[in-house]
């Protein structure tokens, strides 16, 4: 719900707090700053504030909207402010939560232990947990043996923003997976059934986040058309160097978002944001390490590894021309003229036509046209040659033609049939 990002007086902003701060952002939720370590002689609070600004947090007393609270862990200076400041973002934000529904949360963690079997710690967000429950996942179901607090504590319920280790699950759930309770263990067993039968008939291959290639589908289907790139290089200089050559290439319509710049491998954490922010990875003369490349696997993140900053610079141009809303010009197919009009019982009229040029398809758009002006459009309920249905009727030859919805035509109209074209637009350089 909120996001606490605590940095340290006396050293400033690193590179793993920028790390931590692109993870805040890209959680869409909002950020409390905790400027720590204010007891020490070398602390310069404010020089964390201008460090922050400089990356888009500015603080509050300097009229921006992110409320940044001096704290010392060591003697507790600043502790009650920070938490309060916390509690008046969760006023804001109007964050409830009801214990008497039906609980449900969010498995924070999971692992198997020797002497206790599935342990899950679980974060209870609605409705109160309690021993004897029967909880579901995605993937694992259980009756809850047992319920151990933050303290090491065994308690019998746990209400919402409770996290709690459970204890009873028959396997090992998945890191943030959703749990809710089942009315009894058989319904909770047949619907993980159901739900791995599914999986294994869609298939195994993860759902792919985002690939370049995908860039134009993406947009297609109504989603902000931004590419959203962590970009980890081998030295600073190349990091800065590809940032600016890529925010040359982006417009108005299509843009570029950094989610995370940084110098180094690929690790786990980059995977991690890239999969939260839909995000690809560029990496310029790095490579991922192991654990990295496994869950990218996993999440269906996509790496792209380059040695040549032409070669990202032409990828990334390509992307964003697909992501560009295509020109929809009109192709005319072709005139004929109406000539005759019959009436045929339960069809009502028909146009007796004669093609004049190019060629009247059955699927195309069409538009009646009389004295130069167009008084209708739609499209074709029926295209005949004699009485045989026919797909297309070229110059020089008559039809027989329906309109959709439409009866008001005389003889002396044309009748005009075009269709719509998609064309690809190229983006200047």
């Amino acid at each position: 719900d909120i996001v606490i990002l605590v940095v340290a007086a006396d050293d400033g902003v690193k590179p793993q707090t920028l790390e931590a701060l692109n993870h805040a952002k890209a959680s869409g939720v909002p950020i409390v700053v905790a400027v720590n370590k204010i007891d020490k002689p070398e602390a310069r609070p404010d020089r964390v504030r201008q460090q922050l600004s400089d990356h888009g947090l500015v603080p509050e007393e300097w009229g921006g909207d992110t409320i940044a609270v001096d704290i010392s862990a060591v003697t507790g200076q600043g502790i009650d402010q920070l938490l309060e400041m916390v509690l008046i973002v969760a006023d804001l934000l109007e964050l409830k939560a009801d214990p008497t529904v039906s609980p449900e949360g969010t498995v924070i963690e999971a692992r198997l232990d020797k002497g206790k079997g599935p342990v899950a710690t679980v974060l209870v967000q609605q409705g109160t947990l309690r021993k004897g429950d029967i909880v579901q996942t995605d993937s694992a179901w259980g009756r809850i043996r047992a319920m151990i607090d933050d303290a090491g504590n065994q308690i019998d319920a746990a209400g919402p923003s409770t996290a709690v280790e459970v204890l009873g699950f028959s396997s090992v759930p998945q890191p943030g997976e959703l749990f809710s309770i089942a009315p009894s263990e058989k319904e909770a067993r047949q619907a993980i059934s159901d739900r791995e039968a599914a999986r294994k008939e869609a298939g195994a291959t993860p759902s792919r986040k985002i690939t370049l290639e995908e860039m134009y589908d993406r947009m297609q289907m109504g989603e902000t058309p931004v590419l959203s790139i962590v970009l980890k290089c081998d030295v600073q200089g190349s990091l800065e160097a590809l940032k600016a050559s890529l925010k040359k290439i982006e417009t108005d319509e299509v843009g570029i978002q950094f989610v995370h710049g940084g110098v180094g491998r690929i690790s786990e954490s980059d995977v991690t944001l890239a999969s939260a922010s839909n995000a690809i990875i560029i990496g310029f003369n790095v490579r991922p390490d192991p654990n990295a490349r496994r869950i990218a696997e996993d999440e269906g993140v996509q790496i792209r590894l380059y040695r040549i900053i032409y070669d990202v610079i032409e990828d990334v141009h390509a992307a964003l021309e697909g992501m560009l809303a295509p020109t929809i010009r009109e192709h005319v197919l072709g005139q004929a003229e109406i000539r005759a009009i019959f009436k045929v019982p339960r069809a009502g009229k028909v146009a007796g036509c004669y093609v004049t040029e190019g060629v009247i398809k059955r699927g195309a758009k069409v538009r009646l046209i009389r004295d130069g002006v167009v008084f209708w459009e739609g499209g074709l309920s029926a295209l005949r040659r004699f009485k045989d249905d026919a797909r297309e009727v070229s110059a020089g030859y008559e039809c027989g033609m329906s309109f959709s919805n439409q009866q008001d035509f005389q003889e002396g109209d044309i009748v005009e049939a075009f269709e719509l074209v998609e064309e690809r637009r190229t983006l200047e350089r």
